[in-house]
């Protein structure tokens, strides 16, 4: 467990190709990255996929690693990376019905382990209200919460039983927002107990369930953290998710990226450590992932807390890469 390892495991990155290249190789052995997400300039055919994952799999091996994360956004609908031409993905149903769900999910379970995909950022479980012009409106399950839960439950189950490591999104819920956090920090002026009722329903059956992660939002919930959003918030992440909900499974940021992040890297890494988080996602190539890595080894080094936490979350990933990548 050197400090090395606990830096880089920390985080969840993106790049370019289609293949293991030299940006890869760095993320996998100079970084020692927990894993890597792939989009669609990552994907070209089912072949490549397999080869791709199987390539970085024996790279980290050698050199040896843990093996990796490998994470792909298939919610299916508007958001799913695999897509036609690809005679082996199929699209999303229109999931109404528990057997629906279960399905799409055995559906997709089998066609992410055949390209060597172990990781699914899905089911979203945000609630887009009647009469509110939800920014996630085509991306979420029609119905009120237990509705939602239902389905996103038998997606969280369905994977998982069949070796797909499914991440429920986007806590505490940004099902209410109009802005897209892309390109905007969505506000979210709503108080603890509509939350608890409502939107964080489904979130809390998917902890008692056992599902693999659960992905932070970036919207600022100014009635529970009036200075960070949900993905930099020491209160949201590790106050409510860990100690009042009881979550021990992975936690994790949504993009680094995304424009609703108007901090500098070293400042979201200095929340995210202090937060608990357990990873941090960024999706594209830069120097903010070399920035992110030495900003956490430095932060372990000095500051023995973080350390102690970091140490937690270093042994949630081990475990989880224990009971999904090796049996």
């Amino acid at each position: 467990m050197t400090q090395k390892l606990m830096a880089g495991q920390r985080l969840m990155l993106g790049f370019d190709g289609i293949e293991l290249n030299e940006d890869l190789k760095h993320i996998i052995n100079d970084i020692n990255a927990c894993g890597i997400i792939l989009f669609t300039r990552n994907i070209e055919s089912p072949e490549q996929v397999s080869s791709l994952c199987s390539d970085c799999q024996a790279y980290a091996k050698a050199r040896g690693l843990p093996p990796l994360f490998i994470a792909v956004d298939q919610e299916g609908g508007v958001v799913a990376r695999l897509k036609k031409p690809f005679t082996l993905f199929r699209g999303n149903p229109f999931i109404a019905t528990v057997e629906d769900a279960r399905a799409f999910a055995s559906i997709t379970a089998h066609e992410l382990t055949q390209v060597g995909i172990n990781m699914n950022f899905a089911p979203v479980l945000d609630i887009a209200p009647k009469g509110v012009d939800s920014i996630m409106k085509d991306r979420v399950f029609k119905g009120d919460a237990k509705t939602i839960s239902r389905l996103g439950i038998q997606i969280i189950l369905t994977l998982q039983e069949k070796g797909i490591m499914a991440v429920a999104k986007h806590f505490p819920g940004i099902g209410r927002t109009i802005k897209d956090s892309h390109f905007h920090l969505p506000v979210l002026d709503i108080d603890f107990e509509s939350l608890m009722q409502s939107d964080m329903v489904p979130f809390v059956d998917a902890k008692n369930q056992g599902v693999a992660g659960i992905m932070l939002s970036h919207i600022l919930y100014p009635q529970l953290d009036y200075h960070w959003q949900a993905s930099l918030s020491p209160f949201i992440a590790n106050d409510l998710l860990r100690n009042q909900m009881g979550y021990d499974g992975l936690v994790m940021t949504d993009d680094l990226d995304m424009k609703a992040i108007e901090h500098d890297m070293e400042t979201c890494i200095q929340q995210i450590l202090r937060s608990g988080i357990d990873m941090a996602l960024i999706c594209h190539k830069g120097p903010g992932i070399d920035t992110a890595f030495h900003e956490i080894l430095g932060r372990l080094n000095r500051d023995e807390n973080l350390y102690l936490m970091g140490k937690k979350s270093l042994e949630r990933i081990l475990r989880a890469k224990k009971k999904y990548l090796q049996g």
